[in-house]
């Protein structure tokens, strides 16, 4: 008996020893994964290395005109802008501005915008204004009166005085830029001023009146704008005289000229009266290219 338990225990523990050395070769045996979709076991040399950043699925595109911010003869638009201010402040038409910069709806301009304020091709460094082309003047006379006849002896000396001959390239010389500032200007209404011209609180002459009392150019041009858009003028005619001058007409009753329009110093224009005012006033500006100027240092004497 005792050789026959010693044997059985010798065989039960050689079972067990063979057993345990089994046991421990397969749990540190490499596992290799053949499997692409399964991701490896990063190693702590991998996990240090930065991964690039995704790029925010929110990121806008630039505006129109971003590349040209700050540049002569651009204007980058602010919150409560509107384009109609925008091109009065740099002495323009709006149609001129949506225009040069393919506005498809000109009243929808954002925030950061750039908008071209002068010309295509015209270096807004320059002074070179020239004046609108307008129609020959035709001198006014009553119509029975005659036109003045020429003394004796200017006829004679007339006649006597060898003809000039002139070169074949002579040509006429173009205006100066000053010619502009040679308008013939008139007054707006015959009413006296009632509030002067202030570079911080009023930016032109206030003249008080009567309701459909008249309104009048105050020199030849064309009306660039005809309407109520510029909020704090009410009804608004503007006339830009050339290159260098816009006169603004605010606060109408009535508007009797229509955009694009040509007209001649004197003519009616509007009627006074007191949209977006508390009385019954004409407010008017002179805008030397885009800066208000004081009116009564350009109107003649009364």
């Amino acid at each position: 008996m005792p050789s026959r338990l010693s044997h059985l225990l010798a065989v039960v523990t050689t079972t067990l020893l063979l057993s345990a050395c089994t046991s421990v070769s397969l749990n540190q045996a490499p596992v290799e994964d053949r499997n692409p979709q399964v991701p490896k076991a990063v190693t702590p040399a991998a996990a240090a290395v930065p991964m690039p950043a995704a790029a925010p699925a929110d990121v806008k595109p630039p505006l129109p005109g971003a590349e040209n911010a700050g540049k002569p003869g651009y204007y980058t638009v602010k919150a409560g802008d509107a384009l109609i201010r925008i091109a009065l402040d740099n002495g323009q038409s709006w149609r001129d501005v949506a225009k040069w910069n393919a506005l498809e709806n000109p009243n929808r301009i954002e925030v950061g915008q750039v908008l071209r304020v002068v010309p295509p091709g015209v270096d807004p460094t320059a002074v070179t204004a020239k004046p609108i082309v307008m129609a020959p003047k035709v001198e006014s006379r009553p119509l029975d009166a005659k036109p003045p006849a020429a003394s004796a002896s200017a006829v004679v000396a007339s006649a006597s005085a060898p003809a000039r001959e002139v070169p074949a390239r002579e040509t006429p010389k173009e205006s100066a830029a000053s010619d502009d500032d040679n308008l013939a200007w008139g007054w707006p209404v015959s009413q006296s001023v009632s509030a002067g011209f202030d570079e911080q609180r009023n930016k032109g002459l206030d003249f008080a009146g009567k309701p459909g009392d008249p309104v009048l150019a105050v020199a030849d041009g064309r009306v660039v704008y005809a309407g109520s858009g510029l909020r704090g003028y009410g009804n608004l005619v503007i006339i830009k005289h050339n290159n260098t001058y816009l006169t603004a007409y605010a606060h109408n009753r009535a508007m009797l000229v229509e955009q694009d329009q040509v007209v001649r110093k004197g003519q009616r224009i509007a009627e006074m009266g007191s949209t977006e005012s508390d009385t019954v006033k004409l407010h008017f500006e002179v805008r030397k290219l885009g800066k208000p100027v004081d009116p009564s240092k350009l109107l003649p004497a009364r």
